[in-house]
């Protein structure tokens, strides 16, 4: 059975795919009320057990919050109320390996994370947490989100677009806040950009070399009514199966 209770670390020998849910899980946030439904169809539909914990965002603060893991996701519901506990899970996913799913503030996240510990741009922030910064990496979109869906023009030969398996797919929004500066110094140290809405602006990033790393501004929970999981979210399932048969543990892969 999965379970979805308040927890700071997973539990002991389980025979299926542990996944952390990094998040202050509220009963206001859609995307966080479509998960109990969505693992279930995992299992369901597609044979892919996971075995989730919420992890509230002060708790992810601890170094080692998400490791022992097979997948971690970090959640929409920004501003966070802890931005150093998602930036910390972020950064030991992304370290040791372990696949990475990141939607909407998980997104804005992931970049952020990205920027301050690998392109060395520490001073960079998001102006939702931090609204006097000086240097903002995500600020609030030209036009909001919220509530909209619209066209993601997939890049060819990336991640995302064997994942999702077209070139161009229509997503649902929920978000004020984006990424505009430094894209270039991100691309530079690593991170690919691999879809773009239709004028242009990034909506979805990669970490090439990275056994599973993915996030998007878009949230692909809020897909049809939930019963058929978004490719992302059936991707990142089948990413911590093998993660966990990769350990020794028993994990349906499909």
């Amino acid at each position: 059975m999965t379970n979805t209770q308040d927890r700071r670390s997973p539990s002991s020998a389980p025979r299926t795919a542990r996944l952390a849910l990094v998040g202050d899980r509220s009963p206001g946030v859609v995307s966080h009320t479509r998960i109990p439904a969505l693992l279930d169809a995992l299992a369901a539909r597609d044979r892919l057990f996971l075995d989730a914990y919420w992890i509230p965002t002060g708790d992810a603060e601890a170094e080692d919050a998400v490791r022992g893991f097979d997948a971690v996701w970090v959640l929409p519901g920004s501003p966070y109320r802890s931005e150093a506990g998602v930036l910390t899970a972020v950064r030991t996913a992304r370290e040791a390996g372990i696949p990475f799913l990141g939607t909407c503030g998980g997104f804005q996240h992931a970049l952020l994370e990205y920027a301050r510990n690998v392109c060395g741009l520490t001073r960079v922030a998001h102006a939702e947490n931090d609204p006097d910064a000086d240097d903002f990496l995500i600020e609030p979109l030209a036009c909001s989100l919220v509530g909209h869906e619209a066209v993601v023009r997939v890049e060819p030969g990336t991640l995302a677009e064997s994942v999702i398996g077209s070139e161009r797919t229509v997503e649902r929004y929920f978000c004020a806040y984006g990424p505009s500066r430094h894209l270039d110094t991100l691309r530079v140290h690593g991170l690919r950009f691999s879809g773009y809405d239709e004028d242009g602006h990034v909506r979805v990033a990669e970490l090439p070399g990275h056994p599973f790393f993915l996030a998007s501004l878009f949230q692909p929970e809020l897909a049809g009514d939930g019963s058929r999981p978004h490719p992302m979210i059936r991707a990142l399932a089948r990413a911590a199966a093998r993660h966990a048969a990769r350990d020794g543990r028993t994990a349906s892969v499909s």
